[in-house]
């Protein structure tokens, strides 16, 4: 199967003419043509700013206490989970401008129809996405209007929902307002709780539990950022072929990690005070009042925001795997899919499930990342151009083969409440399941397809 199969009616529709044309986009997964390019890089910082400036990001930070993580500890954990797992985000979607194509789109190079297979678990990984994040949103809007949580949660989805289906250019003008609001919001709200909140930095573990305790956190931080990589040229896909793919790299790097610094540091702050009931924990080290609505307020919008790239993105994966619905019907999919997640999550022991799905949703990507980058580097060796319409697959058996054995491979080293791996347990909890996958996944790719030349003619 070749890249032939995005070009179905189906798969293109109405297009945004720039920047400001916020009418409903149609158009799926098929390339973006350059006479229908627009935007500039530096725009992508606040596309990837906006959407992690949230209550999954504070909560997150939050998981360091747990594990006996003091703040520097958890800071140094953080810092480098959020950057290692931030670069292939930032790779990827310097891909957008040289094809058009969104990123599960172009597994297919590799995959061929093989793609059904991580198009699949990309689907099922928004809507996880939406309700990891709709989740606080949700409770944020039932604490602040004292709605009934289910009617709460569906005002957000709602939102998101409408947001998602007009598209890119929608999508990019309200994260760009959400960016300023959001700096402000949680700056105000970060003075305000810290002021009078002390700050645990002392490490509660020791010896081979803290080295553990460092590995799982950072792996955790990892992972929330290398979840947006299946999503990455999603929202560069429009960008003129002649952008910079220095600045589309800078731009995206800076707004996933100062972004995730800002909010999981707030997290690492404030330790285990929050514990499972996280915005009205908000909102009652606030003291209620203004303040607290304030923060009550910013967390929805924030959710809203967030998970409106997940119903996009979600979207685009669902006619990926062949299914052939417009991307907007395809959104509303997604969302309503959501729903129920969320119910199951709200329903008790959240901390828990909150990791359980923060972990399994990304363990995939991994052994995703070493089959799509190997190819994509052979396809542009000596700055050859990709014709996504005209390219054919090498060997797709060997890319399924490859990300199989990848995930198969970090299974042993898992580490959740629902299983951990007998190396993991040996290792005292350290997470190692996603740099084992890539390895593995590389390894086994450049073994199974071979020196073999990609014709691009």
């Amino acid at each position: 199967m070749s890249g032939r199969g995005l070009g179905a009616e189906v798969f293109g529709g109405r297009m945004p003419a720039g920047g400001r044309d916020l009418a409903i986009e149609t158009h799926g997964i098929a390339p973006v043509p350059e006479g229908n390019r627009f935007g500039r890089p530096w725009r992508l910082f606040s596309v990837w700013f906006a959407p992690n400036l949230t209550m999954t990001a504070v909560f997150t930070g939050t998981l360091a206490a747990s594990l006996g993580l003091g703040f520097w500890t958890g800071l140094a954990a953080m810092l480098a989970g959020t950057v290692l797992g931030s670069l292939p985000v930032a790779y990827l979607s310097t891909w957008g401008p040289r094809t058009g194509t969104g990123q599960l789109p172009l597994a297919r190079l590799p995959f061929g129809g093989g793609v059904v297979l991580p198009g699949l678990v990309q689907w099922l990984g928004s809507i996880a996405w939406d309700a990891l994040v709709g989740l606080f949103g949700g409770e944020a809007l039932a604490e602040l209007t004292g709605l009934p949580f289910w009617v709460a949660v569906l005002i957000v989805l709602v939102l998101q929902c409408a947001l998602g289906v007009f598209g890119y250019a929608l999508i990019h003008r309200v994260q760009a307002v959400m960016s300023v609001l959001l700096v402000l919001a949680f700056a105000a709200l970060a003075v305000k709780v810290l002021s009078g909140h002390p700050i645990a930095v002392a490490d509660t573990a020791s010896g081979a539990d803290l080295a553990g305790g460092v590995v799982l956190f950072t792996t955790i931080t990892l992972s929330l950022a290398i979840s947006w990589a299946p999503y990455a040229s999603d929202f560069s896909r429009y960008l003129p072929v002649s952008a910079s793919s220095r600045a589309i790299f800078w731009a995206t790097l800076l707004g996933l990690v100062v972004s995730y610094a800002i909010g999981e540091g707030l997290g690492l702050a404030l330790g285990s005070s929050l514990g499972d009931h996280t915005t009205s924990g908000i909102a009652q080290l606030l003291g209620g009042g203004f303040m607290g609505a304030l923060a009550l307020a910013v967390i929805a919008l924030a959710a809203v925001s967030s998970n409106a790239m997940n119903d996009y993105s979600g979207s685009l994966a669902l006619q990926t795997v062949g299914v052939r619905l417009r991307r907007p019907v395809s959104a509303v999919v997604v969302t309503v899919l959501a729903f129920a997640l969320i119910l199951w999550m709200h329903s008790g022991d959240l901390s828990a499930k909150f990791e359980n799905v923060l972990l399994f949703v990304s363990y995939w990507i991994p052994p995703f990342l070493g089959v799509v980058v190997p190819d994509w580097l052979a396809r542009t060796r000596g700055g050859r151009r990709v014709d996504v319409l005209a390219a054919d697959s090498v060997r797709p058996w060997a890319a399924v083969m490859a990300f199989v054995a990848g995930f198969g491979a970090a299974v042993p080293f898992m580490n959740t409440s629902l299983y951990t791996g007998p190396v993991a347990a040996a290792l005292h909890g350290a997470d190692l399941a996603y740099y084992v996958g890539l390895v593995v996944s590389l390894a086994a790719y450049f073994l199974l397809r071979g020196r073999r030349a990609v014709d691009l003619d």
